[in-house]
């Protein structure tokens, strides 16, 4: 089973919350390039894109919020 650290995942900088966000979307994104590309994708997009945030290809960037 693939266990990755989420702690590695987000170096201190961003919340789990914002990983959550980010995977789906990049999973999102995987899944509608193989349906334009019309390729059957042999491993799940959500592993797909944990594995990319994992290894560095992606960053998270969160905006700043603002409170009055």
């Amino acid at each position: 089973m693939f266990k990755p650290s989420i702690k590695e995942m987000i170096d201190g900088k961003q919340s789990r919350y914002s990983l959550v966000i980010a995977v789906a979307k990049r999973a999102r994104d995987i899944t509608d390039e193989y349906n334009k590309a019309q390729k059957v994708c042999d491993e799940k997009p959500v592993l797909m894109a944990i594995k990319e945030f994992e290894n560095g290809d992606y960053d998270i960037i969160e905006e700043e919020s603002i409170h009055n």
